[in-house]
């Protein structure tokens, strides 16, 4: 058993805080530039949308804080009745939630809203990491690994699915597998578990007029007028930019050129203001932010802790390459935020919070490097990330 670092020996992974902070930072000014326009229009505030994420930055630091300071292997009783209230919470917003835009996904009205599915991400990933290292259980068996994987992730995929927000289900399943896979799981059970996931995204896809238009965009058979336009707006705001950009608070794509500047589109906003170089080095930041954890989830001494770090940066990586790969053409659109940037206070939270968890895990999941060389090497059961 790992025994818990004393506190003089405590460490964090200050290079992952430092980027969590300028990204939370650079997404501020990107949202406040890019919502200024429809916040006039909406709301006759230009800094309506603004004030909203400000107030999701502040929540989502102080629940950062929090579990920065609580050590992470005190989440592991709760993490079932966690689990339990996450799928009320989405079953309520079936019932009783609030529709936008064709989708039931929020809780409550006006600036005041709860938005559950964004906070599933973090509730499945704490619950299965528990189950997974739970002590005697076989994961490459059907009956102990596969099936009760299968009803786990069954049941919230597909109530955010009911919600019908098919791209956060895309990052929920994504999250859920790559920890199941990183634990140990038959190569054959994750095979089938993709395979499976590709059929009902693409039968899903099938059934909605919005979500097969943007199918056929991405193979070329799309309408201008449609997921095409949006798309096509955004490379030419990224064009815009140049190397240096237009210069903050100059976009023109955000006049309504480019749908959701403010949310989906916010990187093209980015790109047209700052230039590609600025937009590169954004990358660059998410790129060694999502390496750094994958890094410190294969340092961890603990499974528990090294499993949550795995299911964090999954999170945060297939969400950009998600958003990022829309926007440029390279993916079809799914209407998946930017993790830090697009707007969305109850989004910009809840990973805000799962970031404080991975540092959490930074600070007490490490054993002092003492006591590392006076241990004698522990087999380890999860594959290497």
């Amino acid at each position: 058993m790992t025994a818990i670092p004393q506190q003089s020996h405590l460490r964090s992974d200050y290079v992952l805080l430092g980027l969590t902070l300028l990204l939370t930072v650079i997404g501020l000014v990107v949202v406040w530039s890019a919502s200024f326009v429809i916040g006039i229009v909406q709301f006759g505030d230009p800094n309506a949308y603004f004030v909203r994420q400000l107030m999701g930055a502040f929540l989502g630091a102080f629940m950062f804080v929090a579990m920065w300071r609580l050590d992470y292997r005190k989440l592991r009783p709760w993490a079932l009745p966690i689990m339990a209230v996450t799928i009320v919470a989405l079953v309520a917003v079936l019932i009783v939630g609030e529709e936008r835009n064709g989708a039931q996904r929020w809780i409550g009205a006006g600036a005041v809203t709860f938005q559950p599915a964004e906070f599933a991400k973090l509730s499945i990933t704490v619950y299965l990491a528990v189950w997974l290292t739970r002590p005697g259980r076989n994961l490459r068996s059907f009956e102990e690994g596969f099936f009760p994987f299968m009803i786990i992730l069954g049941v919230v995929a597909g109530l955010i699915v009911w919600e019908r927000s098919l791209g956060t289900t895309l990052v929920v399943v994504s999250i859920a597998i790559c920890m199941f896979w990183v634990a140990g799981a038959s190569l054959m059970h994750v095979a089938a578990l993709i395979g499976s996931g590709l059929v009902a995204v693409v039968s899903l896809a099938l059934l909605v007029d919005y979500r097969y238009d943007r199918l056929l965009t991405f193979l070329g058979h799309g309408e201008t007028d449609g997921a095409l336009f949006q798309t096509h707006q955004a490379m030419l705001a990224l064009g815009n930019g140049g190397l240096t950009g237009l210069g903050l608070g100059t976009s023109r794509g955000k006049f309504f050129y480019i749908p959701e500047s403010h949310t989906d589109g916010v990187f093209a906003v980015l790109g047209e203001e700052t230039g590609l170089l600025m937009a590169g080095l954004v990358l660059c930041m998410y790129l060694f932010l999502i390496l750094r954890g994958f890094h410190l989830a294969r340092r961890c001494d603990d499974d528990f802790g090294s499993f949550i770090v795995t299911g964090v940066t999954t999170w945060i990586a297939v969400q950009t390459i998600l958003n990022i790969g829309g926007i440029t053409s390279t993916l079809p659109l799914t209407g998946v935020p930017l993790p830090f940037m697009s707007y969305g206070n109850n989004a910009l939270a809840a990973v805000l919070m799962a970031m404080g968890v991975v540092a959490s895990v930074s600070r007490y999941g490490m054993e002092p490097e003492a006591a590392k060389q006076d241990e004698k090497p522990r087999p380890r059961k999860r594959r290497a990330t």
